[in-house]
């Protein structure tokens, strides 16, 4: 039976017989990012955050689901960590949903046009956690319309572009025809693109100014003429898919982390819900935490640097859990600066005869869709780290971990196995390698913003 014959996830699971080894000798292919992947050079387009502005089109990766109905902000509090505490119109979120033991689901950004209107932006995790809620709990809502992600922009509802760097608000102030509305952080705000209005967020992507925003798809095109045209004398550069991620790691976003729905009776549910050939199905695990135990891959909000958004003024689904936590259970989301020289050896160990460590791809090392690698102190586990970038403003790799919090001390000196063990797992993008240690130094603050 094939994937795609699998009627649900729960099926595709009974079927193969062996979790472990179906997400970490799993055969699904590396998403790739339905944009172009460079416009000039990786190198370049890493650049031009920090000295010009970027232009980045947004319009066609992500899952955007529209949901619509009184009991809107209702289901969203009962699902999620965050406080909804005067959330409305024109406002924007970051939203974490959690399993029954508190584990990480997802996270996706919200964003509130209209009372009662929300759409979840972001890979699907969320909106699929969602859905299964409305179709088996009492919530009047409904789901309005579901964009999947595609190359093409008339498949979309929306274009959705961001314009950020330091010459990013000049660009925007003369499309708009004069200055721009005050916005304050993560909320919503209007102006012009010429003659077309759109709508912005600001979040501060990589701590440089400018905005994203979004408007009609049948205006994309025109808009984003416009915006390279104005943006030609600052030195606009468009970017493309291949530093999408390395823009995530820099600023602090963890998005690759497995779902924690695959283990659990009171998952079952759910698992018997979701398609045997959806996002979920297809996922795969990889890196040197090879336990053997799939929840070993599971995190809590508070790993993920998300503890200030867990509020405990409302019930939701994983709160006695969360509430439950001791201190020393919570790990803290940190940066890893890794060792340039312990990277060159990786590299040179391509060349000539012998042992190879596991090739680390430029600009984003991420050979499956949820990595986890050892983070180490004297031999012994203190942490995991996610997939590498080489950041250009670092002129060094980088990595997102979550840590043991004691450690999280700028400067602090760590370890990090590299690769798999065994030779590698049977994941076709996995060649025959070594293990590498890499060593690590700490940076407690991972976010960077303006």
């Amino acid at each position: 039976m094939t994937d795609t014959e699998h009627q649900s996830l729960q099926n595709k699971i009974d079927a193969h017989g062996d979790l472990w080894s179906m997400l970490y000798d799993a055969h699904g292919q590396r998403f790739t990012f339905p944009v172009q992947a460079e416009f000039s050079n990786w190198i370049d387009e890493q650049r031009a955050w920090g000295t010009s502005a970027i232009f980045q089109n947004m319009s066609h990766h992500m899952t955007d689901v529209y949901f619509e109905g009184p009991d809107v902000i209702r289901l969203l509090s009962d699902l999620g960590i965050n406080s909804f505490d005067g959330f409305g119109s024109m406002q924007a979120k970051q939203y974490v949903v959690c399993n029954y033991d508190g584990q990480y689901i997802g996270d996706a950004v919200l964003f509130c046009e209209e009372e009662n209107k929300v759409s979840v932006v972001g890979k699907p995790m969320v909106a699929n956690w969602l859905r299964f809620h409305i179709e088996t709990g009492d919530y009047d809502v409904q789901v309005k319309h579901i964009d999947r992600p595609s190359a093409n922009l008339t498949d979309r509802r929306l274009f959705r572009f961001q314009v950020q760097g330091p010459n990013a608000d000049k660009i925007l102030e003369e499309l708009n025809g004069g200055p721009l509305p005050e916005i304050p952080f993560f909320k919503m705000g209007q102006f012009n693109i010429g003659l077309h209005r759109v709508t912005a967020l600001n979040h501060r992507m990589s701590g440089a100014p400018g905005y994203e925003f979004w408007g009609p798809s049948a205006e994309g095109d025109a808009v984003r003429a416009l915006i390279l045209e104005a943006g030609a004398q600052y030195d606009i550069a468009q970017i493309g898919g291949r530093i999408y991620p390395v823009t995530a790691c820099v600023s602090g976003w963890v998005g690759s982390v497995l779902p924690a729905i695959y283990t659990g009776d009171k998952m079952r549910a759910y698992r018997e819900w979701l398609p045997g050939n959806g996002f979920e199905a297809m996922h795969s695990i990889g890196g040197s935490l090879a336990t053997g135990n799939v929840e070993d891959y599971y995190r809590t909000p508070y790993d993920l640097g998300y503890g200030f958004m867990v509020k405990f003024d409302h019930e939701f689904i994983g709160r006695a859990a969360l509430e439950a936590l001791r201190p020393e259970q919570k790990l803290k989301k940190v940066r890893l600066v890794w060792n340039s020289e312990d990277v060159v050896a990786i590299y040179a160990s391509m060349f000539g005869a012998g042992d190879r460590y596991k090739r680390i791809e430029l600009p984003v090392g991420n050979y499956t869709t949820s990595p986890s690698d050892r983070v180490q102190l004297d031999g012994v586990d203190v942490g995991v780290s996610y997939y590498p970038v080489y950041s250009e403003a670092d002129r060094s790799c980088i990595s997102l971990a979550s840590i043991r919090p004691d450690l999280a001390v700028e400067g602090r000196e760590l370890t990090l196995i590299w690769g798999e063990p065994n030779g590698g797992s049977g994941k076709p993008a996995v060649e025959r390698h070594i293990q590498k240690t890499v060593q690590v130094k700490v940076d407690p603050e991972p976010i960077k913003r303006g």
